[in-house]
């Protein structure tokens, strides 16, 4: 009487694991690699990791688009495919390939960005261009209030925010000619 009550057990919890499995794939979980190209861009994966677009280029010159799941973590945010009217109201391209904060350089985008229909209504793309504009050491809420006034500055301000390495003290014995710096690229 005890054997069947184990196998009752056991054939309970095979079917108990059957069905969780059966209904996580039905509740559709946002797997990355399995998003595609007209999805992936802006989307975040179950686990929060944000979802990036990436293409390929065949040595028959055949272009084609994977979907990956970045190191970036959507704050508060999982299971997520941003809506067409996000993408729009925000000035945001379904084929935009990475993540970047090059964008934020763009005057038209950042006033989309800054938008009551993008700022007020688009949680995640509002997450992702916060997080990248602090990584640039500027504050969204800040740069949208400076819209019209002084925006330029600032969208200067984050183009020259890059870290310059220092030159060393001594020159290297094995270098065979003195190097010259590439000329500044003009802005």
């Amino acid at each position: 009487m005890a054997m069947a009550s184990d196998s009752g057990l056991k054939i309970f919890a095979v079917l108990a694991l059957a069905i969780a499995f059966c209904v996580q794939a039905t509740l559709g979980e946002v797997t990355c690699e399995s998003l595609d190209q007209n999805a992936c861009a802006f989307a975040v994966s179950a686990s929060g990791k944000r979802c990036v677009l990436e293409k390929q280029v065949k040595r028959s010159g055949q272009e084609t688009y994977t979907c990956k799941t970045s190191e970036i973590e959507a704050e508060k945010l999982n299971n997520w495919i941003e809506t067409d009217q996000c993408i729009k109201s925000c000035g945001l391209d379904r084929k935009s390939l990475g993540i970047s904060s090059d964008s934020l350089l763009e005057s038209g985008f950042t006033q989309k960005l800054c938008s009551s229909p993008c700022y007020g209504s688009c949680p995640n793309i509002v997450d992702l261009y916060f997080n990248l504009a602090a990584g640039e050491g500027v504050f969204l809420t800040k740069l949208c209030e400076a819209q019209g006034k002084g925006a330029r500055r600032r969208m200067s301000e984050i183009k020259s925010s890059g870290y310059v390495a220092p030159a060393p003290l001594r020159s290297v014995a094995y270098l065979a000619a003195p190097l010259s710096a590439p000329p500044i690229a003009p802005y």
